[in-house]
């Protein structure tokens, strides 16, 4: 279904600056692609586990510069992955292929990403500085933008060096899991063990999981402990975000969506491959959805933002790799 997001963008004016109510379509439009595959039963945020391209679990990245794609990014690009049957993760623009020695094979449809950001008009750039304002341009006097990339994958490319493909093996399961483990452990998040729920208790800050045996599939208990963990993100002394929603309501929805994508970031990262999606609340996503064409938008960026801060943790749980959460579990 993302895959007709290459034409929705590269048709849409919006992506070249042609007023507000240009952009205003191509988000909704955006926005009606995603409702559609929800209401189909299918998870764009989950689509690259088991796509049979053999591709590794992972975050996109561009090939000339190594970064990671964030928010709506990801998914776009995990979409056309999976439609595609790519095996690498790896994109590139066609100047960027031809700078690094090699060509977009002719023919070859692009997707196409985006980028958003702010900009201040000369005018209140020119006022601020004439009434002698020291301090940056308030942000109501900025305005947003889109602006609309063209991106292959490398797949799709001939002559580039081995290191443009990145391309590595996923690892095996028994390194990923004590990986897993050492980050949860490295966050210094309260994560308790016993029962038969799991949750993130806010007024407390801490994380309840069923241990591990409970899960039919024991991967799955490290996708529902990220999933929590991107709730722990939102606390008020790490991200701040609304979590006063109660269950049912929109900012409940909203919520929860944040923490389902930040899990699939994470694992992806990780290279955690879960075979269980949490289908919960997807009611609640398409209202959310129908009600703010900008939803997904916001809903992706904060969970780029969740995973990277979880996944900044990696460095310190390195020192601590040799622990796991198994001693809680069975203590």
């Amino acid at each position: 279904m993302f895959g007709a997001f290459r034409s929705v963008f590269a048709a849409h004016p919006a992506f070249r600056g042609q007023g507000a109510e240009e952009e205003r379509a191509a988000y909704e439009e955006i926005t009606a692609h995603i409702i559609a595959d929800l209401e189909a039963g299918i998870f764009p945020w989950a689509r690259p586990w088991g796509t049979g391209g053999g591709s590794q679990f992972a975050l996109p990245r561009n090939a000339a510069t190594g970064k990671a794609y964030s928010g709506i990014n990801v998914l776009i690009l995990w979409e056309r992955l999976f439609e595609r049957g790519f095996i690498s993760q790896r994109w590139l623009t066609f100047r960027q292929a031809s700078s690094l020695g090699g060509t977009v094979r002719k023919g070859e449809p692009g997707a196409t990403v985006c980028y958003a950001d702010r900009f201040v008009p000369k005018r209140e750039r020119a006022c601020a500085r004439g009434a002698g304002q020291d301090e940056p341009v308030r942000e109501e006097a900025s305005v947003p933008f889109l602006r609309r990339y063209t991106v292959f994958n490398v797949g799709q490319c001939d002559g580039l060096p081995e290191h443009g493909h990145g391309a590595h093996a996923p690892l095996p399961e028994r390194e990923i899991v004590p990986e897993a483990e050492a980050l949860a452990r490295a966050t210094l998040a309260d994560i308790r063990h016993g029962g038969v729920e799991a949750y993130y208790e806010c007024e407390r800050d801490y994380i309840q999981l069923p241990p591990q045996a409970a899960f039919f599939d024991p991967i799955n208990y490290y996708r529902t402990l990220f999933h929590e963990l991107g709730h722990w993100t939102g606390d008020r002394s790490r991200l701040k975000r609304d979590q006063t929603g109660g269950f049912g309501s929109k900012p409940y929805a909203r919520e929860e969506l944040v923490a389902e994508m930040t899990a699939a970031f994470v694992c992806a990262t990780l290279s955690i491959c879960p075979t269980v999606r949490h289908a919960d609340y997807i009611g609640n996503w398409i209202d959310v959805l129908r009600g703010d064409n900008r939803a997904i938008f916001h809903a992706a960026s904060k969970a780029s933002k969740a995973a990277d801060l979880l996944l900044a943790f990696r460095a310190r749980s390195v020192a601590g790799a040799g622990c796991d959460l198994a001693d809680e579990q069975e203590a």
